[in-house]
This record gives C-alpha cells, sequence and structure tokens, in this order.
C-alpha cells in the first residue's frame, strides 16, 4: 500500500473514480431485445429465456463478478446453435458461449446471449480405442467422458478439481489442466480437431496445418482463407516475439496460444483457439486426443514444517516420475477442523503438505515407487512426516484436497476470501521462492490466504481476504494485484496457471507479455470476429479487475429482519446467499444426494447454486424486483425437497432448506391453499411449516433411488 507522508505540503491529487461496479450499471442496455427473443422463438427448437430470472441466474459465475445477460438460450443440436448465432448476428448482440460456469475469472458472465450445452448437447459422438480419440458435444461432463474411455483402459488426460460437472466445452475454452497434468499435460496439448461457428455465420473444421495445407486454404479464398492468411501474418510477424516472451514453463495458461501458430507446432489452429474463453468462436464439436489410464496409482503423503520446506522438495520428488504432486498449506486444514471435516487424521503430520501419486499398470510397480520414494526421504534431513495409502484411504484424502480451500475458507468465523489472485504459475523449482516472496506481498496488505495447488507444475491456488465492499479495500486490492502480478513475472511465471485470465487478469497481460503481443493477441481475435461480439471485452480489451464487482463499495443487499438467526453468517441472510462460491458441485449428477431437483431436471435454477444466486439476487432488488413475492424465485425454490444434502455436500455448506424456509416465512400472500394462520401451502416441497410430508417418488433421482424410503419418510426437524 503506498505510505502517508504526513505533514506534506503538496496537494493531494484527487484519487481516480473506482470503475462502476455490476449494481452501478443498467440491467435492461440491450435495445433490441425483445426483437431479438422473438427471432429466437421463431428459429430455435430448443429453449428461449429472456425472463428476469433467467438472466438472474446466469450473470455470475465463481468469479467475483456479476454482469446481467441479455438472454438465454439452451441449444438442442448445433442448427439450433447456428440459428441462435445469426439471430444475435441479425439484431446485434453478442454472445457468450458457456459450459459449467464454474470459470472463477469472470469469463462466465457478460452482457450477452448465453448458449448453455449442458442440457442437450451432452453427447460423445465416438469413442474410437485404437485411434485414442473421442469426439464430443461442448455440453459433455468431463466425468462421463473419463468414464467411457476408462472401459478402454483409456482416459482424457486433464482433471480439474471441478471434473464431476465441468464441461468439455468450458475446458477448452479455459485450457482447463488439473491434478494429473504432470502425466498429460493442458487442455491444449489433448485437442486434436474443432468444429466451430463464427459469429459471421462461417463454419470450419480447423486442427494442425502442413505448409501445403496452409497454402491451398488462403490460396482457395473464401472467409477460411482470409483468417488463415491473417493467421500467417501473424505467426509470421510475432513469431520471434512468442518465442522470446511465452514463459518456458508447464503452466503458462495467460494470453492466447500464439504459440500453437508456430511452425514447430504444426499451425495448430485448433490449438491456437484452447484457451480463447469464447471471445473467438463457438464450439460445435471437438475431437481429444485420449491416452493410457495406469490401472494402478498408489499415494504418498508428505508433511512438512511450513509450506516453504515442502515445495523446496518439488525438484527432487518430479525425479521419481509421479503422475501427480499437489500441496497444500496447514491452515486448510485448521479451517476444515473447524468445520469438523471427518478422516484428517489421514493427513501427515505438519504445517505443508505434500500428496504424491504414482500410477502403473503393475500394482507392485506402483507400490514399489511410492516405496522408493518414503525411503529416499526417510534418509534425508529434516525428514518429514510419511504416509501411504491404501485405495480407500487415497479417495478420501483426494477429497480433501479438491475441496478442502473453499471448505476451510467457510469455517465458523473466518473472514470472507475470494478468487482474484488464485491462479499464478511459475516453474516448479521456483515455487518456494515464490511463496516465501507472494506471502510477504499477502502480509503487506494484511491479506488471510492459505496456499494450495499443482506444486509439480508450479501452479499455486489461494483464496483472499479481499475487501470487495468499500472503495479502500476495492483500490487495495487493484494495487495488490498490479504489483502480484509484476512479482510472477519477475520469476518469469504466468499470471493464470489454468483458471485463464478473464476479467480478472486480462488487463495485466501487457505486464507479462509486452504491448507488442498484446496487439497481436487483439488482431487474432480480430480475424475470428472482427466486429468484437464474442464474449467482447474478455482476454483481450479487457475490463479492469475492479469493474462488474458482485460486491462492489455499492453492495447494499435488503437487511431484512429474518426469522431464522444465521449464527454462522454474522446473522445476516444477504451473508448466508453469498456463501455459495459457484463452483457447482451441485451440478454434479452420478453421485451423493446433492441436488436431486438438479440430477432429474438439470436446470440450473433448480440447483443448489442457482437458489443461492437466486436469493442473492432477490436481495439486491435490481433483476428480481419482487422482493419475497418473486415468482421467479419462487419458482427456483419450488422444486427443493428440504432433504439438506447441500448443507453437507456443498464445500460450503449451503443450507437452501433453512434459506426456502426464510423465504416461504416472509412471503405470507394470500393464496387458495393458504391456512389461517397465513402458513405457506405444503405443496411447494418436501416440507411444510406444520411439519413433514410424504415426498413424491418421481421427484427422486434414478442414482438415488435404493434411498428413497429415506427421502420420503425422514423428517427434517
Amino acid at each position: 500500500m503506498n505510505p502517508v507522508i504526513w505533514g506534506s505540503t503538496t496537494p493531494l491529487k484527487p484519487l481516480a473514480p473506482l470503475p462502476l461496479s455490476s449494481h452501478a450499471k443498467p440491467v435492461d442496455s440491450f435495445a433490441r431485445a425483445a426483437e431479438l427473443e422473438e427471432e429466437l422463438q421463431k428459429t430455435v427448437k430448443g429453449e428461449v429465456r429472456f425472463d428476469r430470472g433467467s438472466r438472474a441466474l446466469y450473470a455470475a459465475d465463481a468469479s467475483n463478478y456479476r454482469q446481467i445477460p441479455i438472454g438465454l438460450v439452451v441449444p438442442r443440436d448445433e442448427d439450433d446453435v447456428i440459428a441462435s448465432v445469426a439471430a444475435c448476428r441479425k439484431h446485434g448482440a453478442p454472445v457468450l458461449p458457456r459450459g459449467a460456469g464454474t470459470s472463477l475469472a469472470g469469463q462466465c458472465c457478460n452482457v450477452a446471449v448465453v448458449l448453455d450445452f449442458t442440457k442437450y448437447m451432452n453427447r460423445i459422438l465416438e469413442l474410437d480405442p485404437n485411434a485414442r480419440v473421442a469426439r464430443a458435444q461442448p455440453g459433455v461432463v468431463l466425468d462421463r467422458l473419463r468414464e467411457r474411455a476408462e472401459i478402454q483402459h483409456l482416459t482424457f488426460g486433464p482433471d480439474p478439481s471441478t471434473h464431476s460437472r465441468c464441461t468439455l466445452g468450458g475446458m477448452i475454452g479455459n485450457n482447463s489442466c488439473g491434478t494429473h497434468s504432470l502425466l498429460a499435460g493442458k487442455t491444449v496439448d489433448n485437442v486434436e480437431e474443432l468444429r466451430v461457428v463464427l459469429y459471421d455465420g462461417t463454419q470450419l473444421t480447423v486442427g494442425a496445418t502442413s505448409e501445403g495445407e496452409l497454402n491451398s486454404i488462403i490460396a482457395r479464398g473464401g472467409r477460411g482463407g482470409e483468417i488463415y492468411a491473417k493467421l500467417r501474418v501473424i505467426r509470421d510477424q510475432y513469431g520471434p516475439l512468442i518465442r522470446a516472451r511465452y514463459p518456458k514453463i508447464p503452466r503458462r495458461v495467460s494470453g492466447y496460444n500464439l504459440d500453437q501458430l508456430l511452425p514447430e507446432n504444426g499451425f495448430h489452429v485448433a490449438r491456437a483457439l484452447v484457451g480463447t474463453e469464447g471471445t473467438c468462436v463457438t464450439v460445435l464439436e471437438a475431437k481429444l486426443r485420449l491416452i493410457h489410464s495406469p490401472q494402478h496409482r498408489t499415494l504418498v503423503g508428505l508433511g512438512y514444517p511450513d509450506v516453504f520446506i515442502a515445495a523446496e522438495q518439488v525438484p527432487a520428488i518430479l525425479e521419481f516420475g509421479p503422475i501427480g504432486l499437489e500441496g497444500f498449506e496447514g491452515r486448510i486444514v485448521d479451517g476444515l477442523r473447524k468445520k469438523g471435516t471427518p478422516n484428517l487424521e489421514l493427513l501427515p503430520e505438519g504445517r505443508g503438505i505434500l500428496l504424491v501419486e504414482f500410477g502403473c499398470d503393475d500394482p507392485k510397480q506402483a507400490e514399489a515407487l511410492a516405496l522408493k520414494l518414503a525411503d529416499r526421504f526417510r534418509g534425508s534431513s529434516g525428514v518429514p512426516d510419511i504416509r501411504l495409502y491404501n485405495d480407500s484411504q487415497a479417495k478420501w484424502v483426494w477429497k480433501i484436497r479438491e475441496s478442502g480451500a473453499r471448505a476451510a475458507a467457510a469455517a465458523p468465523g473466518a473472514p470472507p476470501e475470494w478468487e482474484g489472485w488464485d491462479d499464478a504459475a511459475v516453474a516448479p523449482e521456483k515455487v518456494s521462492a515464490y511463496l516465501r516472496d507472494i506471502r510477504k506481498l499477502l502480509d503487506e496488505y494484511n491479506y488471510n490466504a492459505a496456499f494450495y495447488g499443482h506444486f509439480g507444475h508450479g501452479c499455486i491456488h489461494m483464496r483472499v481476504s479481499f475487501d470487495l465492499e468499500s472503495e479502500s479495500g476495492i483500490r487495495n486490492y487493484g494495487e495488490f494485484v498490479e504489483r502480484a502480478a509484476d512479482l510472477v513475472v519477475s520469476y518469469g511465471g504466468s499470471l493464470s496457471g489454468e483458471h485463464g485470465d478473464g476479467q480478472s487478469r486480462g488487463a495485466l497481460l501487457p505486464k507479462m507479455f509486452g504491448p507488442e503481443l498484446v496487439k497481436a493477441f487483439g488482431e487474432f481475435k480480430a480475424a475470428w470476429d472482427p466486429d468484437n461480439k464474442m464474449n467482447p471485452n474478455k482476454v483481450v480489451n479487457a475490463y479492469l479487475p475492479t469493474e462488474n464487482l458482485r460486491l462492489g463499495a455499492d453492495y447494499k443487499p435488503h437487511a431484512a429482519k429474518t426469522h431464522f438467526h444465521f449464527p454462522d453468517d454474522g446473522g445476516s441472510f444477504a451473508k448466508a446467499t453469498v456463501r455459495c462460491v459457484g463452483l457447482g458441485e451441485c451440478r454434479k449428477t452420478h453421485a451423493g444426494a446433492m441436488c436431486p431437483s438438479y440430477m432429474v431436471t438439470l436446470e440450473e435454477q433448480h440447483s443448489t447454486r442457482g437458489r443461492a444466486h437466486m436469493l442473492f439476487e432477490l436481495l439486491q432488488g435490481e433483476v428480481v424486483r419482487d422482493a419475497w413475492q418473486d415468482e421467479h424465485v419462487k419458482k427456483a425454490l419450488d422444486l427443493c425437497l428440504s432433504c439438506k444434502a447441500c448443507k453437507s455436500e456443498c464445500p460450503t455448506n449451503v443450507d437452501i432448506a433453512t434459506y426456502r424456509a426464510e423465504f416461504m416465512h416472509e412471503d405470507r400472500r394470500p393464496r387458495p391453499a393458504q391456512s389461517p394462520r397465513g402458513r405457506p401451502p405444503a405443496r411447494m416441497g418436501a416440507r411444510s411449516f406444520c411439519g413433514p410430508i410424504p415426498l413424491p417418488i418421481t421427484f427422486i433421482p434414478r442414482s438415488a433411488a435404493p434411498r428413497s424410503k429415506f427421502w420420503r419418510e425422514l423428517d427434517f426437524k
């Protein structure tokens, strides 16, 4: 923070106003919305939703940002996608193709028509075990592809922690990675071809391109030839700068993949489009590389006195050839312990924890590698606490790693923590030094943060106690990320190691690449999207990190006196609604009990996240305007079974059953089924205020059917 010089006679320069938050921007800024909706209703077989409830649901992702979309289209097939883009082009509306909405940098929210592929365009079209490739639609959930591939002892390598609900289209957009990038690399390394549609309606199939093919495409002319000619100019003009300035580290995700246009990378246009975050094209179909899946895995836990010492061991551990090397800080374990998280005793003792996984087809070989690693470190100075896990223990330990940081951030008494500097990457051998320096910077701002991430590839995640609700706090946040970016660049690192740039980091890219390459990014986008209608102002000409904040200095939610006390949220219903961090654990469909209504409907409004977002919007009174009587909110809560699965399965313990009960308590409008005492009718779900009622078995997803008797009979008191 800038020091204050007391007694200075120099006139203070007035501070520039903060960029506008989401609350200061108009809700209905696209003048031709009605005509566009009418056009879409005529030309699209799928669902077209321009109502305020749907727009509220898609106004935020898992980031700090919020922008109210123009409307939503849920396409049934690629013809619907093409028709949707054509209608948007006719009326001049921007387009935002979206996956599961779990992005952390703001790339999944914009004033645009959102295309949600997850409900219908979720088919695996082909899986060829001999060629080791799969063709899939953009709405396919990663775990569904992995399950199909695993039958052939194959897998799609990138596996972010959101693997149970993230989509392949979203992974392509963000260039996702995950725990096993040591085995498989980033998404960009696993894409062979893309079939895409441009904003102008052009459809192309793109992939690797030999020099002869490149010349032939350009000679044929047309829109495809025009684009390829521009890409060749970018390659030839900026090639030396790309080679010089792109960090040579495993997790360079920031910026566009212009390096894929270089001759040594085969002028791979599909891979150049990976990581463009919906700013260039809409993906209709992807051809993906599959790799062999090691059939037996062994996990080792190593505990050290602190995370800095733990990180120093990374280069030595990499010599053993692990397929995964993760790390996290003891502060995360502290938060989980406050919440009563089970199985923490499985973790090694220490304040810096490493998880090392080996994978082989021979179980004895995987175990031998783990034992060899353990023997090596038992003989070293500063012997760590070493744990070797069986398969069932390993599942629990991985679960702690996947959801632990966000769960710990929601521990009782913990200050709110946010994304915002969550994703930088450096070379693996520099992780320890970087962590020491970023800790000093965090301490300078009195920020709390716990480190975790993919230490084997130098990618460090953290949630930070930014103050995003006051002017001074937001200014400090903006200043901090500028200085943190300078620090990462000084280490030869990348501002993003897997979450993408979006709005969080897009405006910081000149620090990393310099003005010439940032100009090249603009030329690359313009080749595909000259009208700047694809997810505008993300990555290229990006909003500042302090603009469009979901909270902001003017965040003033309705402060109603509530029936419930919300003790874990300081007595605030508003704070309870922002407990949801948007990562969509509630959108999983093949495990657990959260959320039954989403499992059946595949509708965002019937997920825990969707309901929490609707209640957040209710308290703003901007998009959802009828407060406790709003029919959009009521509809979102209508299928809630009050099963309390979200209270236990959501990493941040969002408790929709209680929030719904609060809503029903506040909503006392007369209605035919209303009792003399003004209680809500029992039709709204699993129980009324009069006590439990039987649940209709049709509400229970097939995956939960064996528990149907439990659901019908349990009295949630």
